[in-house]
């Protein structure tokens, strides 16, 4: 359902939730596809969250197994802390293998175990297969289970036996896998070539002898390259004997893209390890203490290149102060670290909100808690790297006097602090309107901040300083 009608629904289901109309509102999520209803999840209070989860539960496991299947993880296993350890086990149970061996990991250890325990071994066994798998490994994403023939079947054969199989349990039957006596993969066949072929003839002689496939070990961002270059709907899994394990299908690989991306993202603005949601959901001191590394990395930075001003700042001139150092040449020689500090500040903030634009998880509900959790971490950073700053400067400098000192870590406090807000919200602002956040977010923040910081800067300069 496209963005615009889901957000049409949020007011009338708020709606029938506070007047307690329990009924009238079970009706309208049955009618709803369980990834629409996990998109109205993003638009309701924590009190709504719970009862619509229950609604779906109380309706069928199944039922809330779809939903589960469409959460982020940590929405996800944040329901599921709520329910007694049999129910969250039948729910897990409704749930594809490979989408359990994802839940699964993400849970408290000892709680996974007594789940594990309550499920049916027809049920745990795939998942805990799944589970020996490296994360991240075509193992671990994988679907065990998967549709096969051996060569010398016939078309004829072929055909009925997926017809009598049970088609709605496989992951997807686009491609006739074809095995040998032990199960090693020899070929693969698609519908249209076993449909085309005649009745009496062999797989064997209508496959494609080879099969594009990868090793259980191989990393799932190679599977997802893969299956772009080749345009596969599927792509088969072997284990290190080339036995036909399982299948990885493009619904998936669309998934570790998504997933690819963020991570990539994150991690090229400095903020760690993790996926959209994780960010999103930490606490503000976690999120600092991700950040607080790479931003380091960036006051050390800019400590150098004000060091390398240092030693020319005799050759511009000395005009003024106890040493005859221009006042403006020293505050000139800090510009660097302070804007730096800024655009790192705010680079971070708005890869966060452009990405979460991107992927739908920020959406109008969400705009000022994004921006008041973004403001809370820079201003602990701010704060952190002005005293930093503040007493490194008195303790090499003999031109930087306490007052000077005070002017630095203030001007660093408010440059990183606006910065992330400016960060947060421009890309918000500019979608608003009508244009790509991505494309106009680079130098229309950028700009911003130089302009704020240094506006900040110097305005702080001149009050303190006369």
């Amino acid at each position: 359902m496209p963005r615009q009608k889901v957000s049409v629904l949020v007011d009338p289901l708020r709606k029938l939730l506070r007047r307690g109309a329990i009924g009238n509102a079970a009706n309208m999520l049955r009618k709803l596809h369980a990834a629409d209803v996990a998109r109205l999840i993003g638009f309701l209070s924590d009190e709504q969250q719970d009862t619509v989860f229950t609604l779906m539960l109380r309706e069928a496991p199944e039922r809330a197994a779809d939903l589960i299947r469409e959460l982020d993880v940590p929405v996800a296993i944040e329901f599921l802390a709520e329910l007694p350890d049999n129910e969250v086990a039948s729910i897990i149970a409704e749930l594809d293998p490979d989408d359990a061996a994802e839940i699964i990991p993400a849970m408290p250890e000892d709680q996974a175990e007594r789940v594990l325990d309550l499920m049916k071994d027809s049920a745990s066994k795939p998942v805990e297969g799944l589970l020996s798998y490296e994360e991240e490994t075509a193992g671990r994403i994988m679907s065990p289970e998967v549709f096969a023939l051996e060569e010398h079947v016939s078309v004829a054969d072929a055909i009925a036996a997926l017809r009598t199989s049970r088609s709605e349990d496989l992951e997807m039957v686009f491609y006739l896998y074809v095995v040998d006596d032990r199960r090693h993969l020899v070929g693969v066949c698609s519908l249209r070539e076993l449909l085309l072929a005649e009745p009496v003839t062999e797989l064997g002689e209508v496959m494609n002898a080879r099969p594009t496939s990868v090793n259980t070990a191989t990393d799932q961002e190679e599977v997802a390259r893969l299956v772009a270059r080749y345009d596969l709907l599927a792509l088969p899994i072997v284990d290190d004997e080339n036995k036909l394990v399982g299948i990885i299908t493009v619904d998936d690989v669309i998934d570790i893209i998504r997933e690819e991306e963020t991570e990539d993202m994150l991690l090229m603005a400095g903020l760690g390890e993790g996926d959209q949601e994780e960010v999103l959901r930490a606490p503000v001191w976690k999120n600092a203490l991700q950040r607080f590394p790479w931003l380091l990395a960036a006051f050390i930075g800019g400590i150098i290149a004000w060091q390398i001003y240092e030693g020319f700042a005799d050759r511009l001139g000395r005009e003024a102060g106890d040493t005859g150092v221009p006042l403006i040449i020293i505050l000139a020689g800090f510009m660097p670290i302070i804007a730096g500090m800024g655009g790192n500040s705010g680079t971070q903030s708005s890869t966060i909100v452009v990405r979460g634009l991107a992927t739908g998880r920020i959406h109008g509900g969400h705009n000022f808690r994004v921006v008041a959790r973004e403001l809370g971490v820079a201003t602990m950073m701010g704060v952190t790297f002005g005293v930093l700053l503040a007493v490194v400067a008195g303790l090499i400098s003999s031109d930087i006097t306490p007052t000077m000192s005070a002017v630095l870590g203030l001007a660093i406090a408010a440059s990183m602090t606006m910065a992330a807000v400016v960060g947060a919200a421009v890309p918000m602002f500019i979608q608003r309107i009508g244009f790509d956040p991505a494309i106009a977010t680079g130098p229309v923040v950028t700009t911003a901040i130089d302009v704020v910081g240094v506006a900040a800067y110097f305005s702080i300069a001149t009050m303190l300083l006369g």
